[in-house]
């Protein structure tokens, strides 16, 4: 965007996004990059890595690591309780111990788009136990599970049901995260997601719960009479 010299893909930052191919990228490369954040900095040679005069003169303009730098402040966590499951959920026992592979060795999973169009497909047995012992599927019979959720309803319910406030720092949030990672065998489940501002959900990433909240503060829950736990009571 600044030199002009062709670099290969890995001098610049990746895509992200549902339309992003792994050949997407974006911005400047990895020595433009560093040249705008520390503007002190030597320049380099003119022969080796040259810098158009019209990019020069180009007013500065944050990049998106700049602004994210900026918007790291860091904040207040509070360990808050672990999401309940539903509540028609638990008028039956979710019997996820009597399902059975079949002869391929695979459960089969039903479910709905979100325009309301059936599909189905395989899954191994031990996610679709964990699907329905964490109530996001229930069972159709021993080789069949349903899914009860579609994308749409299931991100509305996770809202709804945490009131859009952040699961970590108590803030407004409108994004969904996963307490267990999906790089490390989490699912989107009721029991696993909760809502989460987008500061929290990007710093978290991929790590677990314990490694982000090992700053946080104990959470105080309000008492039945609407006065928080640990606070003297009115005489």
């Amino acid at each position: 965007m600044y030199c002009g010299e062709p670099k290969p893909l890995g001098d610049f930052l990746r895509r992200t996004g549902k339309r992003s191919g792994s050949e997407s990228r974006r911005g400047a490369c990895r020595d433009c990059r560093k040249r705008r954040r520390s503007p002190n900095l030597e320049a380099p040679d003119a022969a080796s890595d040259p810098m158009p005069p019209s990019a020069e003169a180009r007013p500065h303009e944050p990049l998106p690591e700049e602004v994210e730098a900026v918007e790291a402040a860091p904040k207040r966590r509070v360990r808050r309780p672990p999401p309940e499951p539903p509540a028609d959920a638990l008028l039956e026992p979710t019997r996820e111990a009597e399902l059975r592979p079949t002869r391929q060795g695979t459960i089969r999973m039903r479910g709905r788009t979100d325009k309301g169009r059936r599909w189905q497909q395989e899954t191994d047995l031990e996610m679709a136990r964990c699907l329905v012992r964490e109530h996001a599927a229930v069972l159709v019979n021993r080789f069949t599970i349903r899914r009860l959720y579609t994308n749409r309803t299931f991100r509305r319910y996770i809202l709804e049901r945490d009131r859009y406030t952040c699961h970590f720092c108590g803030e407004y949030g409108d994004t969904i995260d996963h307490l267990l990672p999906r790089a490390k065998g989490g699912h989107t489940t009721p029991l696993n997601c909760v809502c989460a501002c987008m500061l929290c959900n990007q710093n978290k990433a991929d790590r677990d719960l314990d490694e982000f909240m090992e700053d946080a503060e104990p959470f105080d829950a309000p008492a039945s009479g609407g006065v928080e736990s640990g606070s003297p009571s009115s005489p």
